[in-house]
């Protein structure tokens, strides 16, 4: 989960919600840009934290906080090797394409932790193994699945920068990061809220995102369990951002 320190407490968002936020921001790319398999590209995008289970996991720092994903400690990693394993094996039940680019995502995030686990380096192998097989059976070219992925790891990227509240102030840009053309973008706030990014990506000059995010007016809990029953009736506001191509 995303945890955000509030003058009150906590700002919680789901990982789930964060995927489905970078899926609106993935249905909002110009279309005569979009990769191919766009449905089923959007379907990974919007799936591929399927395995975050806030309220059925470890989810409290040992001083009693929430923890946020990047907090997540190398025994965390090695628990998470079977979790892995699942989602891979899961993503199959909405078909190869989608399967796909989810197991091209666990390779990115967790091939730099190859040799550290003979367990985590079967999940690796087996993920490079379906990877080649499955582009093989759809019959598609490495590259455009390349350029598929870059496109998913973009809007993710985006994402995670608007629930993480990373945008400067000052209206200064940061890069997003490149997208499937090899082009760079930046994301900007102005001082009335608007955000743009550059160069324009999108299909319509303005629209609207947004996510669910819980707040939580304590700060500190004693257990998993008493977590977990405080998120899920926690009062939950939306977080809305508004983009204008400038």
């Amino acid at each position: 989960m995303i945890v955000k320190a509030t003058t009150y407490g906590w700002k919680i968002i789901y990982h789930r919600a964060h995927a489905l936020l970078a899926a609106q921001l993935a249905g909002q790319w110009r279309h005569q840009d979009v990769p191919v398999r766009l449905y089923e590209t959007l379907a990974a995008i919007s799936h591929h934290d399927d395995l975050e289970k806030e309220w059925e996991e470890d989810i409290l720092t040992e001083a009693g906080a929430p923890k946020d994903f990047t907090l997540n400690s190398d025994t965390d990693a090695d628990a998470g090797v079977e979790k892995l394993a699942e989602l891979a094996k899961n993503a199959l039940y909405r078909g190869r394409w989608v399967a796909l680019l989810i197991s091209m995502h666990i390779s990115r995030l967790n091939e730099p932790n190859r040799g550290k686990s003979s367990k985590l380096d079967k999940v690796l192998d087996e993920q490079l193994q379906n990877q080649q097989r499955w582009r093989k059976e759809l019959g598609i070219k490495k590259e455009e699945v390349d350029a598929a992925y870059v496109f998913m790891q973009w809007c993710d990227r985006l994402s995670l920068i608007l629930c993480q509240q990373e945008l400067p102030d000052d209206e200064r840009f940061l890069e997003i990061s490149k997208g499937p053309n090899g082009q760079r973008y930046d994301i900007m706030q102005h001082r009335d809220n608007l955000v743009t990014v550059k160069p324009w990506p999108f299909q319509e000059e303005q629209f609207t995102v947004n996510v669910e995010a819980c707040d939580l007016f304590q700060v500190k809990f004693e257990s998993n369990t008493e977590l977990a029953q405080a998120l899920q009736k926690a009062p939950i506001n939306v977080l809305e951002w508004t983009f204008v191509k400038s």
